[in-house]
């Protein structure tokens, strides 16, 4: 096996530092060695588990934060006039975008990349969580926090790499990995790609990166995946195909049947003709959702691929609790919940309310949610409203800009306005007033989308009267 690279000598600086993608970056860099500082707008419990850790991590963004012998990493989020960015530029100073940061922590180790518009994350913290479980010490960078590390970055001793690769950008063309799992292809960024064609190349231009040997692992469910599936099955390269026989477009390679949901938990059964051995596996979830078996499916045949014993795969996957922000439990109250998710493209949104939904029962449903991006908001908004349709209670704030500038006369209501009885509301903490007012005992609110309305979700505790906060938890910039 081949060591990781040694880092030791060399200062890396992170603009924004305290980010889901960024914080995990700093976190390997940092294990292997590097001398780590970086930066965000504001602080966060991120920068103080880096700070723990003996980085250095200042709050505001200012050219003296610097140090001209630096290597500087951005991520695409970052503007050119940003003040370290700038003065970075002018004194000729490596500037590398997070992927390639993340690339160098990872030299030496057989890397596998999970990508896909949707279900990246989980699957990636799905599959660190079962190879540790295994007993096989990987080291991953998973962007959200994994409850079990208390971090989404793993350094382990083991020569596995795990990592979400990020298509928004391109950026995952920067891997070269020996596993790549495809959760899906679904159109998404079209600002960027402009066309699902489009959008389809990069993942091809994506598996022109796997290393000779490696494996393509995919879910044929997915109209995109399993074309990228017949393209690489084409070219020579090895395809596990997965998904269940009546919802494939090809017959898959890892079979699921008997998927079976409940309000905490899912199951299913894999099987895999792996040449003359039939494998086959009942995966019990600790996390609902049919989206998350999955995912688990994907994942267990990717660890099975790697060498892990299919019911090792099994039991690991059965220890994954769920990942930050991705359908997490933020309270209860007076006999009413609050759950808090990710989601912020139109099929994301659905498989969150349906999750829900097995969770709330006839009970009533509330969603607040923030779109994200207005390019997306713009693409997908008569999409986002057929969604949200799921809820009984709907109600969207203002648009979460990003890495955009706001569009003249563009907002929410290009989403509301295709959805009778949903509310714009453009404050997110009054939004999350009036969705608590309007739900009644027995039923739930969930917060929503990949912005700050992560935030509120105390508002809606304080609104019914407990363990809540009041606008000056928020920090609606």
């Amino acid at each position: 096996m081949t060591q990781p690279l040694d880092l030791s000598g060399r200062h890396f600086h992170l603009i924004g530092m305290g980010g889901a993608g960024m914080s995990v970056v700093a976190e390997l860099l940092h294990a292997r060695g590097a001398q780590v500082s970086g930066s965000d707008q504001a602080d966060s419990p991120a920068l103080d588990h880096l700070r723990a850790m003996g980085m250095t991590a200042y709050v505001g963004h200012a050219a003296e934060h610097l140090d001209p012998a630096a290597t500087v990493v951005v991520s695409s989020a970052i503007r050119p006039r940003n003040p370290e960015f700038a003065v970075a530029k002018e004194r000729g100073q490596e500037v590398i975008h997070r992927s390639v940061a993340l690339a160098l922590a990872a030299q030496g180790m057989r890397f596998v990349a999970v990508a896909g518009a949707h279900g990246k994350t989980t699957t990636s913290g799905m599959l660190t969580m079962a190879l540790r479980h295994a007993g096989v010490d990987p080291s991953a960078a998973v962007g959200s926090v994994l409850p079990e590390l208390g971090s989404g970055a793993m350094v382990g001793s083991g020569d596995i790499f795990i990592a979400e690769a990020d298509e928004s950008d391109g950026s995952f063309l920067n891997y070269t990995p020996t596993v790549e799992l495809v959760t899906n292809i679904e159109p998404d960024h079209l600002d960027r790609y402009g066309s699902t064609e489009a959008f389809e190349e990069v993942f091809r231009d994506f598996l022109a990166r796997l290393l000779p040997g490696g494996v393509l692992v995919t879910c044929v469910e997915d109209a995109g995946a399993a074309r990228l599936a017949d393209y690489a099955q084409e070219r020579g390269y090895e395809v596990i195909r997965y998904g269940r026989p009546e919802c494939s477009l090809a017959t898959p390679d890892v079979v699921v049947e008997g998927l079976a949901c409940a309000p905490a938990a899912a199951s299913a059964r894999v099987t895999w003709q792996r040449g003359e051995h039939r494998l086959s596996q009942e995966v019990r979830l600790a996390v609902p959702g049919e989206h998350n078996v999955l995912n688990a499916a994907g994942a267990w045949a990717s660890g099975v691929w790697l060498g892990i014993e299919p019911d090792a795969m099994a039991e690991g996957l059965a220890s994954f609790r769920g990942t930050a922000r991705r359908f997490e439990w933020r309270g209860e109250c007076a006999g009413r919940r609050v759950i808090d998710d990710y989601a912020h493209h139109p099929t994301e949104v659905a498989a969150a309310l349906a999750q829900a939904r097995t969770v709330v029962g006839e009970g009533h449903l509330s969603v607040v949610f923030q779109p994200h991006l207005y390019s997306r908001t713009v693409s997908f908004a008569e999409r986002f409203a057929q969604a949200l349709s799921a809820a009984d209670t709907v109600i969207v704030c203002d648009i979460y800009a990003a890495r955009e500038d706001p569009l003249e006369g563009v907002d929410s209501q290009v989403i509301t306005r295709h959805l009778p009885g949903a509310r714009y509301v453009p404050d997110m903490v009054e939004a999350a007033r009036l969705a608590a007012q309007l739900t009644p005992e027995g039923g739930l609110v969930m917060t929503m989308g990949a912005g700050s309305i992560t935030q509120v979700a105390p508002v809606v505790l304080g609104e019914w009267g407990c363990g809540g906060a009041g606008d000056e938890s928020v920090d609606a910039s």
